[in-house]
């Protein structure tokens, strides 16, 4: 085969970033843009569907002309999203019919109140491998079909398309001939039965929402259909890669064997453990999702501990408290303590997700005294997200009964030197940086390379995983359990906040 590239469309919450890689793995063009946030009541966010696109697509340009790639050498095209956001649009005209419901947005806690007062939580966990939580795609779905006057007669009509975003940009880019999704997606959204593979009815029927709007479900290495010349600058390119966000990561990362984990650490982090062929069902409430399908091949899965705010409250310290200037200083602040004094911070500013899944959680700042400066705020920050790292970690472990040899890491805080060293301390395990960091665009690619040739196999991609730096634990176990104890303290004064203040009003 001639040489060529793959490009790899990274669609986060934040912004979008495109990289185009070569044969050897090797990044050629890149480009990223962010968008905006929409922030319309508390506990609610949104994004632009139609912005999501137009900068999307400007940031493919950009990676190209960087690269300067012609867009007749991109073999295959691999998508990888931000999941459980929620995407209506008209079939016919292209355009959304609502803002898309963010998979951070908190509206639909009181739907999900009634769904587990219903005692349905037990049933839909064993079909969806997932729990009754806003943060999944089904509810959002039924409040936009039930809030917009007549969408749900356009929705039975088949008028109406549902996506989550990776179906979005595939529909733009194919010039809508093409309405899919790959499992690691469908499996995100509470409707989608993950052992049988296919969209479950009573799920569907007890939130109204009709089967005509669903997306057609294929594998995650799989040739979905071609971009439309008058899209793609003149190409047809096959897009023949999906996968969400964190699945792509776990690809990315090469964890192709059972027992191997990664943890990206973004706007949240999102830890997930390979268990192969096995969907292991979970007691600790983590979430069972599939991990990719590879062509006809039998679907692998994986278990999953979704944390919601971990690189999001460094953001809020900047954005909210400007306390800080950015991600480096905070490391400098955090190193500039010999401990913590004592003082931790929760970040449930959404609530908290595994392993508690409570929507009612807040936000918890504890232990200052008249001593305490923004360094320590810095630092309590910093630790929270290898706090809530460990909390999964160890529910994982117990689940899978395996003990954890390493921990894959990935996103933009392992930049942090302290985060890294303090959270291979807590785990009491070796962390491992991969030489590229941007682990979910290099597994879409991977995906989308597969299967089109353009790599034989796994093995060839393992082979090409390079690790850039190794933090190894220092700390001692007994210091380790008495900071992990205080922090699980701190979480417990946080839980159910929110609810009380739902019953005062």
């Amino acid at each position: 085969m001639d040489n060529g590239y793959v490009l790899a469309i990274d669609q986060g919450t934040t912004g979008s970033t495109v990289l185009i890689f070569d044969r050897e793995g090797a990044v050629c063009g890149r480009a990223s843009a962010e968008f905006t946030q929409h922030y319309p009541r508390p506990g609610w966010v949104e994004h632009d569907p139609q912005e999501i696109w137009s900068v999307t697509f400007e940031t493919v340009k950009q990676a190209l002309q960087q690269g300067g790639v012609c867009p007749s050498k991109v073999k295959a095209i691999g998508i990888t999203n931000q999941r459980e956001t929620a995407l209506l649009w008209d079939r016919r005209t292209g355009l959304p019919v609502a803002p898309a419901i963010v998979w951070q947005d908190r509206r639909t806690a009181g739907l999900c109140d009634e769904l587990k007062q219903e005692a349905l939580e037990s049933a839909w966990q064993q079909k969806t491998g997932l729990l009754i939580d806003p943060y999944f795609s089904a509810t959002k779905v039924h409040w936009l079909l039930t809030h917009i006057d007549g969408l749900r007669a356009r929705a039975v009509n088949g008028e109406i398309a549902f996506g989550t975003v990776d179906s979005w940009l595939v529909w733009k880019l194919t010039g809508g001939r093409c309405h899919v999704t790959d499992y690691s997606n469908a499996s995100r959204t509470l409707l989608y039965n993950i052992h049988d593979l296919g969209w479950d009815d009573e799920i569907l029927a007890r939130l109204d929402i009709p089967r005509p709007i669903l997306p057609t479900v294929k594998p995650s290495s799989w040739v979905y259909g071609e971009t439309d010349p008058q899209v793609f600058f003149g190409h047809r390119v096959p897009i023949a890669g999906i996968a969400g966000d964190q699945q792509a990561a776990l690809f990315g990362q090469a964890c192709f064997q059972p027992g191997q984990a990664k943890n990206t650490y973004g706007t949240g982090s999102f830890l997930l453990l390979n268990t192969g062929p096995d969907a292991v069902a979970s007691r600790e409430r983590l979430l069972t999702t599939i991990a990719w399908g590879i062509g006809e091949q039998p679907v692998e899965y994986a278990l999953e501990g979704s944390i919601f705010i971990t690189g999001a409250a460094l953001q809020w310290l900047r954005d909210g408290l400007g306390i800080i200037t950015g991600a480096a200083e905070s490391e400098q602040l955090a190193n500039s303590l010999p401990g913590n004094d004592d003082v931790y911070f929760v970040p449930a500013l959404t609530g908290l997700g595994a392993p508690h899944w409570d929507p009612y959680a807040r936000g918890l700042i504890v232990g200052i005294t008249r001593g305490t400066g923004r360094a320590h705020l810095a630092r309590a920050a910093l630790e929270s997200i290898a706090y809530q790292t460990c909390d999964v970690v160890q529910a994982m472990c117990r689940e899978a009964g395996i003990d954890l040899q390493e921990l894959r890491a990935d996103g933009g805080a392992v930049s942090n030197g302290f985060l890294m060293q303090f959270q291979a301390d807590l785990l009491g395990v070796p962390v491992e940086v991969p030489t590229i960091t941007e682990t979910t665009a290099l597994g879409a690619a991977c995906l989308a390379g597969l299967a089109v040739g353009f790599w034989s196999d796994k093995e060839e991609l393992a082979a090409r995983w390079q690790m850039a730096c190794r933090y190894e634990p220092r700390m001692q176990k007994t210091q380790r359990q008495q900071l992990h104890g205080r922090w699980r303290e701190a979480v417990a004064r946080s839980l159910g906040w929110a609810g009380g203040l739902k019953e005062r009003t």
